[in-house]
């Protein structure tokens, strides 16, 4: 496995714990759903939650959360309404949120949760 993809699936892992910590439940984890991965989907009462995570160990590239551009944002949007349109149950309320994790020179985990990052209107 290459070194970015090992490190992407570590803070996704550690975006999904840090998420269940706060009461979170988890319903999947890179779940495919119209041609789009959405990394985490989870739900709080009354809430469902498409989680976009993005790792990083260097800022050379900008903060993790920056590479959550508009068009990233569309096709997730894609994808959850492919998601939810095969679900059985509807849902009250939908919330795109962006988790930025970041491994630093001293091998520590930052972690920031950006709740409601964007909307599905773009």
């Amino acid at each position: 496995m290459a070194k970015h993809t090992a490190l992407g699936k570590e803070g996704e892992a550690r975006a999904s714990a840090y998420l269940q910590r706060r009461g979170y439940r988890i319903l999947g984890r890179n779940v495919r759903s119209g041609g789009v991965e959405i990394d985490i989907v989870a739900s709080l009462p009354r809430i469902l939650v498409f989680v976009e995570v993005k790792t990083r160990c260097s800022l050379r590239a900008g903060a993790p959360e920056e590479s959550v551009d508009a068009r990233k944002c569309a096709r997730i949007v894609q994808g959850a309404r492919s998601w939810l349109h095969e679900q059985p149950r509807s849902f009250p309320r939908v919330r795109f949120d962006v988790i930025a994790c970041e491994l630093d020179s001293h091998q520590r985990w930052h972690i920031r949760h950006i709740p409601a990052a964007f909307d599905a209107s773009g």
